[in-house]
């Protein structure tokens, strides 16, 4: 098994992450990216999150990507869980054509 020597690299593998693609329908991106953007002030104030940021494609405007780094399992479950993720599901799940969650756990330490 590969180490990694640089703390600062061990830190961003140790956790439990979350990778979500996301799609928005015609006409809905922004509101998508706005819905997004709001979720990172009281995510990241989540006990058990590390790290939670979306990007938008540059030569895809509908297309998102969300990166999401949770101590551990029970980090996403809380967040699954927590009213500001449930209030924004209700409002995103209309404006998707597609949305994919896929954790992941690092197996290079």
């Amino acid at each position: 098994m590969t180490h990694y020597s640089d703390p600062a690299a061990a830190n961003l593998n140790d956790g439990f992450v979350v990778a979500i693609n996301i799609v928005a329908k015609e006409g809905e991106a922004d509101a998508v990216a706005e819905i997004l953007e709001r979720l990172i002030a009281p995510t990241m104030a989540e006990e058990g999150v590390k790290f939670f940021m979306p990007y938008r494609s540059p030569t895809d405007t509908n297309a998102f990507f969300v990166y999401e780094l949770y101590a551990n399992a029970a980090g996403w479950d809380a967040h699954n869980a927590s009213k500001h993720f449930q209030d924004a599901v209700k409002e995103l799940i209309p404006k998707v054509s597609a949305r994919e969650r896929v954790p992941f756990i690092p197996y290079v330490k």
